[in-house]
């Protein structure tokens, strides 16, 4: 059976895809860590148009409850 063996996005590591790597495309905890900070700094971005995202404005219109 043949192993599918990707590099990790974080520090380019091979890593075995499988069930038992729980970091799963990243070799480490300390990779995934860092690629969700970068996310979170706002590093990388998706791109697509913001028509669909509310305004300040718009979103002062609409009330939010926490539970």
């Amino acid at each position: 059976m043949n192993r599918l063996v990707v590099n990790c996005p974080g520090c380019g590591k091979k890593v075995v895809w499988n069930a038992e790597n729980r970091y799963r495309p990243f070799c480490s905890e300390r990779c995934r860590q860092i690629d969700l900070g970068a996310w979170a700094a706002e590093k990388y971005t998706i791109e697509g148009n913001s028509e669909n995202i509310p305004s300040n404005q718009d979103s002062k219109n609409h009330s939010v409850t926490e539970q």
